[in-house]
């Protein structure tokens, strides 16, 4: 059995926020797939021995953060087709705007923003919301003037999630730590706080911290957020 429809390529696009709601121009579309990536994840512990222990014990600290890593191929020689989407022809300064224009998606500082562009990649079954880690080049192939021709570019993303996704993400229990609930209906504010602190007395704070100015009518589907109890009883 083959495989059936078009082509996919990876595409590429860029964010203003860290909400990944204002984005950046028009998605980019690479030049070629890459041949493979990896997605890598990470656990991390805490290490604690006692004095005088023959061995270690590794308590859980967080789940670290994800990373993807791929290699893009950018070619200026007119060997791939120009009629496959988004690859180039021949062109006499190579690959330059090739480069340039990958480089202002993911690279690039922002003054408006103080900082690169938030991205998020997609291609197939990958979706991936992250900021470039890491970019290198090699350049394998020149015009006899060393205008490059090809070149290999690795670049590594790491995740990205704001404060508020990665609270929902977390989806913990522990009246120690922050949550986002969404408003069900027949909820009430006293309610939710007895289900997240184990006491309703601390409504009061969770909708001042939320701005909230009648608590009694809460909108269903509001996300609501409930930081740590240390935060809610100051």
């Amino acid at each position: 059995m083959g495989f059936t429809g078009g082509l996919e390529k990876m595409k590429i696009t860029a964010f203003k926020d860290p909400k990944f709601t204002q984005q950046a121009g028009d998605e980019l579309s690479v030049y070629m797939n890459p041949a493979k990536y990896s997605h890598s994840y990470k656990v991390c512990y805490n290490k604690v021995q006692a004095q005088g222990a023959n061995g270690s014990l590794f308590t859980f600290n967080q789940i670290g953060t994800e990373t993807v890593q791929f290699e893009l191929v950018f070619d200026g020689t007119g060997v791939i087709p120009s009629k496959i989407p988004g690859v180039l022809p021949f062109v006499e300064d190579g690959i330059t705007k090739q480069i340039e224009k990958f480089k202002a998606l993911v690279f690039t500082f922002q003054g408006s923003i103080h900082s690169p562009y938030y991205l998020k990649i997609s291609w197939g079954k990958l979706l991936f919301q992250c900021r470039l880690s890491k970019l290198n080049f090699n350049y394998t192939l020149f015009k006899p003037d060393g205008t490059p021709l090809r070149a290999r570019a690795q670049a590594v993303f790491i995740g990205f999630n704001d404060e508020t996704a990665l609270a929902l993400k977390a989806n913990k229990t522990s009246p120690d730590l922050s949550h986002v609930l969404t408003v069900r209906a027949g909820d009430t504010l006293p309610l939710m706080c007895f289900r997240t602190y184990g006491s309703s007395a601390f409504y009061v704070q969770v909708a001042r911290v939320n701005g909230l100015s009648d608590f009694r009518n809460l909108v269903v589907g509001t996300q609501l957020l409930f930081p740590p109890l240390g935060e809610a009883v100051t």
